[in-house]
């Protein structure tokens, strides 16, 4: 009951009326950048980091984290009407959603999308309530060797799951170990990989770093790749939500919360695998198989719970050990960090009020959520009529003055620039940018615990690989990258079987399922 107590005294700070406005902010901005296609929520999480050195940590992570839940919701707007996902993990929900909506049924879609993702999103957070401060207890008596060997694990897994290929994960790791420890080493004092630079000596922000791969990087590429002429919107259209409509969501949605929330806890792709085991789950146990591909509800509802129960798996891993499994995590460990705060076994004794707020705004956020997506579909898709170069206009000037505010340095505005054209490479080239990201992040936290093990031990390397835990956490390491392959080799064939039987009008899925997720 313990824990109850401190979530019942963190709902009394996000009712209160300056967070629950930010809230609505995060969660009504999250909707927005979910049905602009190309702009996730990593990206608009990264290009708002600079609102860190302004706002207090309550406020900025209740706000991120509505806008890491709008994001999953708003995404399925435009799969639905559009059959443009805004997100890969959308690309199932475009399939099914949008040939409901061609046969009229496009109401009773987004509909089942809405609720679905309501009611996942509760069931996840409850789950991260209850599973979140256990795992923290046990995590706490953890040492320097300990947490080194979790870093390996979050440092392999991710890089090796993230992307097309484990080789082009590695690689994107390594350029972001290298950023990460690029400036004066704390406990010598020598300047590292600064190229004789004065500007290097202190390193580079992390928040110039992922504004620049994240924002930056993304707004080149799909302003690169902009698509012309007018969007084929399908209207709103047909009967709301019936009985029958419910008697066949309500087992998709627990089922698809079933398999997103633990598809989240690791890093085995995130969103985008748990969307597909989920559809091939539904196709599985339907007895409706003949309406899949043609506009089958459960369809749309298993995936968008299973969506959303991932976003709340997420937050485990990250909250309780800061290991981030997903690239909006990513993102909002930086955030975390701006605030030196470090997620971690202790995050819920040392900022036990922040946290508890924190997750107590994500009940409320779903519930905003819900209101802001049954009524307003029709209100969100005019934000497709904001002109392309306009939008991104805006998004590399927000970006270049939230970078400058950080040191109100010409030389961030410098590397910003260049670390986005990085990040276009990349993603052009099929380079996940999310294991560089972590890399900068966790590679100095790596470092740290290294040496400090070693002190211990006086330099026995045997000491890595010495307790318990670590031989435990190494042996799983082999299973997770095992289970992580498999899972996503299998939803990658779903998905492959998918786009193959879809419609030949179905390009715009084809197009997002072979977008990179970033």
């Amino acid at each position: 009951m313990g824990d109850f107590a401190l979530l019942a005294d963190g709902f009394a700070t996000a009712l209160n009326p300056v967070y629950l406005l930010y809230a609505l902010l995060g969660v009504t901005v999250g909707t927005a950048v979910g049905v602009l296609p190309g702009i996730g929520p990593a990206m608009t999480v990264a290009l708002l980091l600079p609102l860190t050195y302004t706002l207090e940590p309550e406020a900025a992570l209740i706000m991120f984290a509505g806008i890491y839940y709008g994001g999953m919701y708003g995404g399925s707007t435009t799969s639905i009407l559009l059959n443009t996902p805004g997100e890969s993990a959308s690309i199932i929900t475009a399939l099914e959603g949008n040939a409901m909506a061609r046969a009229g049924r496009g109401a009773a879609a987004l509909a089942t999308a809405a609720i679905g993702s309501f009611v996942a999103g509760t069931i996840g957070t409850l789950l991260l309530t209850l599973l979140a401060p256990r795992l923290a207890e046990l995590a706490v008596g953890l040492g320097p060797r300990d947490f080194v060997a979790l870093m390996v694990v979050a440092f392999l897994t991710v890089a090796a799951v993230l992307g097309g290929s484990p080789a082009r994960g590695l690689a994107s790791l390594g350029l972001g170990l290298f950023i990460g420890l690029m400036g004066t080493d704390t406990l010598t004092g020598q300047q590292r990989f600064t190229f004789g630079l004065p500007a290097l000596a202190d390193g580079i922000d992390v928040v110039v770093v992922a504004v620049g791969f994240f924002a930056v990087g993304e707004a080149l590429l799909v302003a690169a790749r902009m698509r012309r002429g007018p969007l084929p919107l399908v209207p709103v259209s047909g009967s709301w939500f019936t009985r029958a409509d419910l008697r066949r969501s309500w087992p998709a949605w627990l089922r698809g919360s079933l398999v997103g929330f633990p598809v989240g806890t690791i890093p085995a792709g995130g969103a985008d695998v748990a969307t597909f085991l989920s559809y091939g789950l539904e196709r599985k146990v339907s007895r409706r198989k003949g309406e899949f591909g043609k506009g089958a509800i459960e369809g749309v509802a298993g995936p968008e719970a299973a969506n959303n129960a991932a976003a709340a798996g997420v937050l485990v891993p990250l909250l309780t050990l800061g290991l981030p499994t997903s690239a909006t995590a990513a993102v909002i460990l930086v955030a975390f960090q701006s605030y030196g705060i470090d997620p971690g076994p202790t995050l819920f004794v040392d900022e036990g009020p922040l946290v508890w707020a924190l997750v107590a705004s994500l009940y409320v956020g779903n519930l905003l959520l819900l209101v802001l997506n049954l009524p307003l579909a029709r209100v969100w898709v005019k934000l497709l009529q904001i002109p392309r170069p306009y939008l991104y206009a805006g998004i590399l000037t927000f970006a270049a003055l939230g970078s400058y505010s950080v040191g109100a340095s010409t030389t961030d505005l410098v590397l910003l620039f260049l670390l986005g054209l990085v990040g276009w490479v990349m993603r052009v080239h099929g380079f996940p940018v999310a294991p560089a990201v972590i890399g900068l992040i966790l590679g100095p936290l790596a470092e740290e615990n290294l040496r400090r093990a070693l002190q211990i031990s006086q330099g026995d390397l045997t000491t890595l690989v010495a307790s318990p835990f670590t031989v435990v956490v190494y042996s799983s390491l082999v299973v997770l990258l095992a289970a992580s392959a498999w899972l996503k080799r299998r939803a990658r064939r779903l998905g492959e079987t998918v786009l193959a039987t879809a419609h030949a009008d179905d390009a715009p899925v084809k197009a997002g399922a072979e977008r990179e997720t970033t």
